[in-house]
């Protein structure tokens, strides 16, 4: 196995991205607004290019010929209900679900709906819905169970095989697989998990196989990561085969190939994830690969879908590892790679002779390009482009950094550095990420930290303990430490900018989102004169409050998380809640909330600014913007967000560019 680092062993005849006007800076919406694309798919066959496409409140669901990108149909959901997930069943049948985008920080609200339609429009069926019968008739109301899709079964021109979970309060409550027929609805079990909160994995007949079944709950009814995995023998019979409390490792079936190796992720209490084969028969564990430092991010497979050509980890910018550096399918991907240097290169998807593949093409200067490489001729053709109208010669670049923060943790980041400047003695937006304990902040185009940089600033996002992708043991570092361990290290962060001479101490502001809008007022707190001015944006400002309202005390996992999080002690919530210490934020703050937000109501802005306003501490504004939830989706409620907060961080601290909503000419 090797990291890659190959020459260029292929030609790609493609052409070059156009570039857009010169004039800087680019106006505020040509960074908030939303890309062009989502996801894009080459059917079985190859005569079709299947892409969901953004058309204001809605995405779209586009089928182009691939031969001239000519359209053949848009599909348009009612109600204003986007296309979410999609997959080609067969050489000309789609088969896709519903979403509700809702919230800059939410995923999107999947309404349960499940449809299919032949690639020119022809026999449309709701599938899966909820309510009245629909009106075809062909469809089945379904009450509160899931529907995931598992397997588009290749060779099968009309069927799928489905995982449908059901809640608790219903009868045959748990993990049922079913094989559904995309043209009448019809649907046959396969069989049932052997316990509820399980997923399943098919093994290389189609068949389930194995049940990864986990819980957050412990002998006393706290919180505790359990999971345990099951194998279906043929006698339909369920064996436990790894249970974490007992073993000390999770175990997780990634894939079974058709040759039946299992392919599965491990991970313990200490290390990152590793990835290896499991022997069913002896429970043994074979490791293919593990990083010292990061989990595993992405896997690499062949267009057989057989074989595991590589991982792919992301401590800082993404590292590919070739774990079978041989196989045909390596070997392309390494020359796909060294043709777009400085980039990270990902196979979309591919035709089922493998001979025709989209290429996804990205970097922290590029919000993304596909391409359509063909095996037989050795060249790719350019297909779209993201956020064309943005130039990423004139983008900002982002360097990883690491530092060893004051307990001896050691923390890794990102450091975003206005185009064309040294990077030395910039004002510096610190911008922590939410979560805490799992999300995480990425190498790759951010759209928001780009706005900021155009203006002149530099922008700090830190990987604090908790955060996701580095290991259980890290993540689970971030409990009870929402004012202490997690602010320390993003309070060492900001001293590691300063230090460096990339930040001017005078000069630094915070600004984050859902947990960084916690942060955003607790960091000012925890380091005194460090900071400027605080932007809290949809975030959480009293423990006590969250306990109360909001979407996570509303299920007996979202109680016991918030108890593994914060305690249960009176004092430890006040101690660590913003809104109870307003008298200690000395400096301006902006405050910004959605008034339909589940995930931190907006009665935690509300007492956030009553609080500070009382301690005396004259808020320099606040929106509550009604009909947003975690996160502003509507463009125009982004663009009146960013150019306040522009405009915020100007008063205090000055960046090179005049804000202004300066538009590029057509």
């Amino acid at each position: 196995m090797k990291r890659l680092l190959l020459p260029l062993i292929l030609f790609l005849g493609v052409p070059g991205a156009a570039h857009a006007a010169t004039q800087s800076p680019y106006s505020v919406e040509d960074f908030v607004r939303h890309a062009a694309y989502s996801s894009a798919k080459i059917s079985p066959d190859g005569r079709y290019l299947a892409i969901t496409v953004e058309s204001g409140e809605q995405d779209l669901l586009t089928v182009l010929q691939t031969s001239d990108l000519k359209i053949v149909k848009v599909n348009r959901l009612p109600d204003k209900k986007s296309v979410g997930s999609f997959y080609w069943v067969s050489d000309d049948r789609l088969f896709f679900n519903a979403v509700r985008k809702m919230g800059g920080y939410a995923q999107p609200f999947q309404t349960g709906e499940w449809f299919a339609v032949n690639a020119d429009g022809s026999k449309p069926r709701p599938l899966i819905f909820y309510g009245s019968q629909g009106a075809t008739g062909r469809g089945k109301t379904v009450g509160n169970q899931r529907f995931s899709l598992l397997d588009v079964l290749k060779g099968n021109e009309r069927s799928v095989i489905m995982e449908v979970r059901s809640p608790r309060s219903m009868e045959g409550a748990g993990t049922e697989v079913v094989r559904m027929d995309t043209l009448t609805g019809r649907r046959t079990s396969l069989g049932r998990a052997p316990k509820e909160n399980c997923g399943i994995v098919l093994d290389a007949a189609k068949q389930p196989r194995f049940a990864v079944c986990s819980s957050s709950r412990d002998e006393q009814g706290e919180f505790e990561e359990r999971t345990e995995l099951h194998r279906r023998g043929d006698d339909n019979r369920w064996t436990l085969v790894s249970a974490s409390k007992s073993d000390g490792v999770h175990l997780r079936v990634v894939r079974t190939t058709l040759d039946g190796t299992v392919y599965v992720l491990q991970s313990d209490a200490s290390s990152p994830d590793a990835i290896g084969t499991l022997n069913t028969q002896t429970g043994e564990f074979t490791k293919l690969y593990q990083d010292k430092v990061a989990d595993i991010s992405r896997f690499i497979w062949s267009t057989d879908e057989q074989t595991l050509i590589g991982v792919v980890t992301e401590a800082g910018v993404p590292q590919v590892v070739l774990l079978n550096e041989e196989h045909p399918d390596a070997r392309l991907y390494a020359s796909l790679a060294a043709s777009f240097p400085d980039e990270m290169v990902g196979i979309s998807s591919y035709t089922d002779d493998g001979k025709q593949i989209i290429v996804s093409v990205y970097s922290d200067s590029n919000p993304g390009d596909l391409y359509l490489f063909n095996r037989d001729t050795g060249s790719a053709r350019f297909l779209m482009q993201g956020r064309q109208w943005l130039d990423k010669k004139q983008m900002a670049s982002i360097k990883p950094f690491a530092f060893t923060a004051r307990d001896g943790q050691r923390i890794h980041g990102y450091l975003t550095i206005p185009n064309g400047s040294d990077g030395k003695n910039l004002p510096l937006i610190v911008n922590p990420h939410g979560g805490p304990i799992g999300p995480r902040d990425m190498w790759g185009f951010n759209g928001e930290a780009q706005l900021l940089a155009s203006r002149g600033y530099a922008v700090l996002q830190v990987n604090y303990r908790g955060s996701g992708g580095f290991g259980k043991a890290f993540q689970d570092a971030g409990h009870r430490q929402w004012g202490e361990g997690i602010q320390n290290d993003i309070i060492d962060a900001t001293h590691w900018a300063i230090e460096q001479g990339h930040a001017d101490r005078e000069r630094i502001c915070i600004y984050g989102g859902s947990f960084g809008g916690y942060s955003s007022l607790m960091a000012p707190i925890r380091a005194p004169g460090l900071f400027q001015c605080a932007f809290g944006y949809v975030g959480v400002y009293d423990i006590d409050m969250m306990f109360k309202l909001g979407d996570i005390p509303q299920s007996a996992n979202g109680q016991r998380y918030l108890r593994r999080t914060h305690g249960t002690s009176k004092e430890e919530w006040v101690r660590n809640s913003p809104a109870q210490r307003a008298a200690e934020v000395k400096i301006p703050v902006y405050l910004a909330a959605g008034a339909r937000d589940q995930r931190t109501p907006p009665e935690q802005t509300e007492l956030m600014e009553k609080a500070l306003r009382d301690a005396g501490n004259p808020v320099e504004g606040m929106i509550i913007e009604s009909g947003e939830m975690h996160g502003f989706y509507d463009v125009d409620n982004r663009v009146k967000l960013y150019t306040e907060m522009l405009k915020f961080f100007e008063r205090h601290i000055g960046g090179q560019v005049a804000v202004g909503d300066v538009r590029k000419p057509d």
